[in-house]
């Protein structure tokens, strides 16, 4: 009865069924259709502003989470980009890129056999100028691969050294520069004995290896950049 009631005192232009009215104003942010085929048809379209807050999109969500959204702009997937669109058609066409890929594995397979000799030295006191020999041939690969890579970046980002996206991976290798020449130096002037001067060898070593690994995580973020997906390390 109470329903019928309801029914007669309604404005009939709200009754017809090709006339709908959405409701966004209420408490709840749900848009309620109003004389559609089913009078009591509610359209749930929950708004940002009155969703719980452990339920509201945060700027460190992913797009995995909830999909394409607003929050969003490029190079804003955990760190900057790497290089823009212009550096990256600069370094793929760049012929040092190529010398890059060559001399580093070249570099890294010298360092082994180096490393080995070293080690053979320390351990069982034999080889040392084939030791000492080696470590030379291991720090003119570095010289050669510094040069080149300054010009790789002069290429790429205009600058000779300390481009943006490498700055702390410049500054570290200046680290493993001098490490190794103070080795270069010290066994042409006599001023470390043998078993210093592979002491000094290992101290290099250890250096290289840790930049070796922080351009081989740049390389990384490089390949994802270019897959499209999230870098995992911010760009100083």
């Amino acid at each position: 009865m109470v329903q019928e009631g309801l029914d007669e005192t309604m404005p009939r232009a709200v009754q017809r069924s090709d006339l709908e009215t959405e409701t966004t104003g209420n408490p709840v942010g749900v848009r309620m259709r109003v004389g559609s085929k089913n009078e009591n048809e509610c359209i749930a379209q929950p708004d940002d502003a009155v969703l719980p807050l452990h339920q509201r999109p945060t700027a460190t969500s992913t797009s995995a989470d909830r999909g394409p959204s607003r929050y969003f702009t490029p190079g804003q997937n955990g760190g900057s980009l790497l290089y823009t669109p212009a550096q990256r058609l600069k370094r793929d066409s760049s012929v040092w890129t190529l010398v890059q890929g060559v001399l580093a594995p070249a570099q890294f397979a010298i360092f082994l056999i180096s490393l080995g000799l070293v080690v053979r030295f320390l351990v069982m006191g034999e080889g040392y100028a084939w030791a000492a020999g080696s470590i030379v041939v291991k720090t003119l690969a570095l010289y050669t691969i510094m040069v080149t890579g300054a010009i790789w970046e002069r290429d790429v980002f205009g600058v000779y050294l300390f481009a943006r996206p490498f700055f702390w991976e410049d500054v570290f290798s200046m680290l493993v520069i001098a490490l190794h020449t103070a080795y270069v130096v010290a066994l042409l002037t006599g001023a470390l004995a043998a078993h210093a001067l592979m002491l000094l060898a290992l101290a290099a070593y250890a250096t290289y290896v840790i930049n070796a690994g922080q351009f081989l995580w740049k390389l990384r973020a490089a390949r994802l950049q270019g897959a499209g997906l999230p870098a995992v390390e911010a760009v100083s």
